[in-house]
């Protein structure tokens, strides 16, 4: 089985949960940057959390698909469509007849995720499939998809095959069925207009002034164009130190939140760096990391600082809410 690509759209990557244990080689992590929607997309189709996806950047492609392919797609709305025809997100379906799956206007969010029933058979590099675009290693060929790229589908799993023979006696359109059950969008973004993001304060954030410090937590920052899978640069207050600091560059992770000279901060993100140098104000809540790879240049955000025993409690809470959608699914008829 394979997908044929006829329109790569704007960046579209094979993700999966990123290249750990190689950052002492200066090896980044990369991965998908909602890995959130991502774990749920594959568990939609039967597959393990970890399997490769695509990953689809605010224009998604058109891709010719060939029939009995059992996907899901969650992550932004970015208008999914099967031979015209509307196709629902956050929930198992099954397409019974080769046909075209376009991608078109950018509702909500940013980026979208396909998962299909096997998993996109591509050779793993370092223990992952996720493209690091600036190595060029990775994913398909180390780039994004090009326009007459075929990526190969492995064999589906048990699971996978279950979900398909349910769903093979809901035919309700001419082309695929669908669940009448979805997930709901739990943890992205549903107002773009006000989105908080909730951060607990890094080992450098004592070192702003006072008025920095109300200012990062109580006005808002844009998210600029100057942003990408390495980092969100944002525009708004300029935060300044008491006084100069000299760092020893030191680790950094997913939702770093670093601050240069010109005063305006950097989210560190999925093609993050492996050390930096500049003083760390705050690390978002792994929780939130969603609702930040969601938006996109112009859109706002502001922060609101927590403890990180409440980082950790929203943590292990979200936690216990997919280890439950894996068990309702594996339940489901």
């Amino acid at each position: 089985m394979s997908i044929t690509v006829i329109h790569p759209g704007l960046l579209t990557t094979v993700q999966d949960l990123g290249r750990y244990g190689y950052q002492k080689y200066g090896i980044i992590v990369s991965g998908a940057m909602d890995s959130y929607s991502l774990r749920l997309a594959n568990l939609l189709v039967g597959n393990k959390e970890g399997e490769a996806g695509l990953e689809m950047t605010l224009m998604g492609p058109s891709l010719e698909i060939e029939k009995d392919t059992l996907f899901a797609i969650t992550g932004g709305d970015l208008s999914p469509t099967i031979n015209g025809e509307p196709v629902p997100m956050w929930r198992p379906v099954y397409l019974h007849k080769k046909s075209v799956l376009k991608f078109g206007a950018c509702k909500s969010g940013c980026r979208s995720y396909l998962a299909v029933a096997g998993g996109y058979n591509i050779p793993e590099i370092m223990e992952s499939k996720s493209t690091y675009l600036r190595a060029g290693i990775g994913g398909f060929q180390g780039r994004g998809l090009q326009k007459a790229d075929v990526l190969q589908i492995k064999s589906p799993r048990e699971e996978s095959l279950k979900i398909m023979k349910n769903l093979a006696k809901k035919q309700s359109s001419n082309f695929f069925g669908s669940t009448s059950w979805y997930l709901r969008r739990e943890y992205i973004i549903k107002d773009s207009q006000n989105i908080k993001i909730r951060v607990i304060g890094d080992r450098q954030f004592h070192e702003f002034t006072l008025d920095s410090k109300k200012q990062f937590l109580n006005c808002p920052f844009k998210i600029t164009p100057q942003s990408d899978r390495m980092g969100y640069r944002l525009s708004g207050p300029a935060l300044k130190l008491e006084k100069p600091l000299e760092m020893i560059s030191e680790a950094v992770s997913l939702g770093t939140i670093q601050v240069p000279p010109d005063g305006n901060p950097i989210i560190l993100l999925a093609d993050r760096q492996t050390i930096g140098g500049y003083p760390k104000i705050a690390q978002i809540a792994a929780v939130d990391i969603s609702k930040v790879v969601q938006t996109k240049p112009g859109d706002k955000i502001s922060f609101e600082e927590i403890s990180l025993e409440e980082a950790e409690r929203l943590y292990i809470e979200r936690e216990k809410y997919i280890q439950n959608i894996r068990i309702a699914i594996n339940l489901s008829d």
